[in-house]
Parts: C-alpha cells; structure tokens; sequence
C-alpha cells in the first residue's frame, strides 16, 4: 500500500521578479507543505520582501504563478484570502484608536467574536493597554498590537514580513512557539528575518535563500 501524497498548501512555479530593470530573481519554483516554518533569506534588496508579496497575491511577477492547493491563485482568490493571512512590514495598525479597538476591528473583519480580546491582548502582553492610543504606544506594543491577530485566526498560511521587529527575547520566544503550535496543527509560516531563531530547531526550519543582483 502506497502512502497518500499530500498536495503542497502553496507553490511558486518559475517565479520571476524585476525591479526598477533589475532582475531579483528567476525561475524560483518551491513548495510549501502543510507543517511547514520557512525563512526567507537574503540582504537587503534581494528581494525579500517583493518574494513574500508575490505569494500573497499582493504583487505580480514579472513571469510565473502561485498555486494554492494546485490551482493557481488567481483562478481561486476567494478560496486563497480565506485561508490566508500576510502581515506586511508595516503594522497595519490605526494610530487613532485603541489597542483593544484595532483589535476588535481586526476580529469583526474576520468574523471572530470580540468577546476574546482581552484573553488576546494578554497574549501579547497588552494587559494594562487596552485602552491606549496606539500612537501613543512604543514600537514594540505597536507592533505586537499588529501582531495579535495572529492569536486569533483560523487561516493556516501565515506570510510575515520581518515579525520580530521591535519586539523583546521574551516576545520573540512567544511567537516561535506560536509558529511551531500552528504549523503543528496542520499550518505553515513563511517570513522573513534577520534575528535568528531560539526555539525553533533548525532541522525544522527550511531556509530559502535569495542573493543579490547587480545590475
């Protein structure tokens, strides 16, 4: 008896990037598996953060596709945003209103009951900064305010740009075991980071790793 092949979550088929007649990379084909936590890897300006917003379906190569479960996303979109959530470098995170009131928004937009915020909020170590302004907050509580969704959702392909930027050892150490309980059940993480990583053991971590292009 032969093992059921599991199709991949997502795949980047020949993918090719250009920026400004700079080419940042061609024919990059992966998969990325139910399961799966993966670094993207490079100096600044190899494409980095252009890579991860191709497979959001944010951005569009210049050659080649991104599969969801073998379809390709453009042919699926609904299907594809459901089941995915991409936190960008920037927070994402309204200045004019609360720590609590950004997360609420953030919950009734993907349809989750709010009466959980404060459970989340305390995840993130917010618990006494409900009611702040967020920008009035530092840019670590700004960013881990941005960052709560993660606690929150049901999608299982998470896409984080730079996710421990301004964020403490002890914050770092809560969302790795964050990403190992998501990818655990059935989830995977793809992102970027230049810190490397404490708790996630490197025969677990895949690394993709993009050089830079001179002109």
């Amino acid at each position: 008896m032969t093992d059921k092949i599991i199709p991949p979550l997502l795949s980047a088929c020949e993918l090719t990037c250009i920026r400004e007649e700079r080419i940042l990379f061609d024919g990059l084909s992966f998969d990325i598996l139910a399961g799966d936590i993966v670094q993207i890897e490079g100096p600044n300006g190899a494409g980095k953060t252009s890579l991860l917003r191709i497979l959001a379906g944010l951005s569009r190569p210049y050659a080649g596709n991104v599969h969801y479960q073998q379809q390709n996303i453009n042919r699926c979109r609904d299907e594809f945003n459901t089941d995915l959530l991409y936190l960008g470098h920037l927070a994402g995170v309204k200045s004019e209103l609360t720590a609590e009131e950004n997360l609420n928004t953030n919950l009734r937009l993907s349809g989750y009951d709010t009466a959980k915020a404060a459970e989340i909020l305390s995840n993130v170590n917010l618990t006494g900064f409900e009611d702040a302004l967020a920008g009035h907050l530092s840019a670590g509580q700004h960013r881990r305010t941005a960052l709560a969704r993660l606690w929150h959702t049901n999608c299982k392909i998470w896409i984080l740009d730079e996710p421990f930027t301004a964020i403490d050892k002890k914050g770092v150490e809560d969302l790795e075991n964050l990403f190992l309980a998501h990818a655990e059940q059935g989830g995977c993480v793809i992102m970027t980071t230049h810190q490397d990583m404490g708790i996630i053991a490197k025969d677990r971590l895949r690394k993709i790793q993009l050089d830079y292009r001179f002109l």
